[in-house]
């Protein structure tokens, strides 16, 4: 438990909880995070950049960590003990140990108690707990569960995580509506940015270009968000065309990639080299799917295309839609894609410019980052209550264990789950099994069970603060047991 203090924040280390590795894409925390850490050494704070766990061959878990542009990476080695170990999350369970050896490295580092903590997936939760924050902050940069292979039970441990913060942002429009959909607390409006001057250079090396067929260009990961029938369709609309494919491939079989001889897959390039590979392209791709996947997404690589003097042609992604429709080309089928590149070739028009222009100066990564940071700093601050004795604690936990028992059993037996409802005498059993399971082929069918009980009985209810299920006010007396 903690107690909100009017304590100043300057001091405190700041540790981010991520999904992404800090060496792969650079993306929205890598971006973000590069700024807070810059700004908090000139008060003499750190910045610990802490990842999934990584199977490694080894014998015991194990930290490691290194120094990288501003921050230190942290990420635990744990045995490599199956073949498919190496897919971890924060709450792998060979991944147990990881609170009780990060708070031991962290002590051993000199890591002051209560630092500030910025989560990026809500499977690090228990992990970010473990740390007692002084301040919890969410920064929800993509909508995680809907992604392929999500770990089982992300959502409730989302709905959990919205409970705990002590501030929410959200990277994109959609994402932000979803958000306000299942929590009453408020979330902070950020998209993605771009800077500006790091892609400058493409303007003036694209200039430069002599000869060549026209190049079409992606620069992104390459997954199961991109349309790969549409990406061979406009390779096959545009044979004089160069189709060039800049990224890693992750969650897709390699097999599935789209082949012509005017497709290339060059591979991953770093953050530094994206302004040089742009220079390359005569325009820009966005060729989304529309899936559950791309339902919530707010596309980083629009203003850096943007930013690199590029025509963009993109599917109708909802935030691309509603943010950028006068400066970006929409495109249904791979005819229309193969149209706009052609009609892209002459440039933007000066009304275009001027757009882009005013987009790309409001829309700059150093003042997101100052004013994301001035919310984070302005939120209360919590320190750490007296530590309960062995027997309190005991007491507390058997008490903690019983509810959460229990609100399992109101969660797997509720009527609205239809066909998946669970009842008869097993009900409390399998509820024990949901919450304590360190089995996840056992613990995963209840989890999702609960996780879709929390959806249908969502704690804030719908817009108008009603239950959507039980129509009455909200938290309707299901939700009041499955968040207690």
């Amino acid at each position: 438990m903690t107690t909100p203090t009017n304590t100043p924040t300057e001091a405190r280390d700041l540790v981010v909880l991520s999904h992404l590795r800090w060496t792969w894409v650079w993306q929205r925390p890598q971006h973000l995070v590069s700024r807070f850490a810059n700004w908090r050494s000139q008060s003499g704070s750190r910045t610990w950049f802490v990842e999934e766990p990584l199977a490694a061959d080894i014998d015991k878990p194990a930290i490691r960590h290194e120094e990288l542009d501003g921050i230190t990476r942290v990420w635990l080695e744990v045995p490599a003990s199956t073949p498919d170990s190496k897919v971890l999350s924060f709450d792998s369970e060979n991944a147990e140990r990881y609170p009780e050896l990060l708070a031991e490295f962290f002590a051993s580092a000199g890591v002051p108690e209560g630092p500030e903590v910025l989560c990026y997936t809500p499977m690090a939760l228990d992990l970010a707990q473990s740390l007692s924050p002084s301040t919890l902050a969410y920064d929800v940069m993509d909508d995680l569960a809907s992604f392929k292979n999500a770990p089982a039970g992300l959502r409730l441990k989302q709905r959990r995580l919205f409970a705990a913060a002590d501030v929410l942002f959200a990277g994109g429009r959609s994402l932000h509506e979803s958000v306000g959909a299942v929590t009453s607390k408020h979330c902070h409006l950020f998209p993605s940015g771009v800077d500006v001057a790091h892609y400058e250079v493409s303007r003036q090396l694209r200039s430069a270009r002599v000869g060549g067929r026209p190049v079409a260009g992606y620069v992104g990961v390459i997954d199961e968000r991109l349309d790969l029938e549409l990406l061979g369709g406009i390779a096959s609309a545009l044979p004089d065309w160069e189709i060039r494919v800049v990224g890693p491939i992750t969650k897709i079989e390699e097999s599935t990639l789209p082949v012509a001889d005017n497709i290339a897959y060059p591979g991953m390039a770093s953050y530094s080299e994206l302004p040089a590979v742009m220079a390359q392209f005569d325009v820009a791709l966005m060729p989304f799917a529309l899936n559950e996947a791309t339902r919530s997404i707010s596309p980083t690589k629009t203003l850096e295309y943007l930013a690199a003097g590029l025509p963009v042609v993109s599917t109708r992604i909802a935030d691309v839609v509603a943010d950028y429709t006068e400066i970006v080309h929409l495109a249904d089928d791979a005819e229309h894609f193969a149209a706009s590149c052609l009609a892209s070739l002459a440039g933007h028009d000066q009304e275009q410019e001027e757009l882009i222009r005013q987009c790309l100066s409001v829309q700059n990564w150093d003042s997101i980052a100052r004013a994301m940071r001035q919310i984070i700093d302005s939120a209360p601050v919590h320190t750490a209550t007296p530590k309960a004795t062995a027997s309190e604690l005991a007491i507390e936990l058997k008490g903690a264990h019983a509810r959460s028992s229990g609100a399992a059993a109101t969660g797997l037996s509720d009527a609205a789950l239809g066909g998946n409802r669970l009842s008869g005498s097993a009900v409390p059993t399998l509820a024990e099994t949901a919450v304590s399971s360190a089995t996840p082929y056992l613990r995963a069918p209840l989890q999702a069970r609960l996780s879709s009980a929390l959806v249908l009985h969502p704690p804030a209810g719908n817009e108008g603060g009603t239950c959507p299920t039980c129509g009455v006010s909200a938290p309707c007396p299901t939700a009041a047991v499955l968040q207690w």
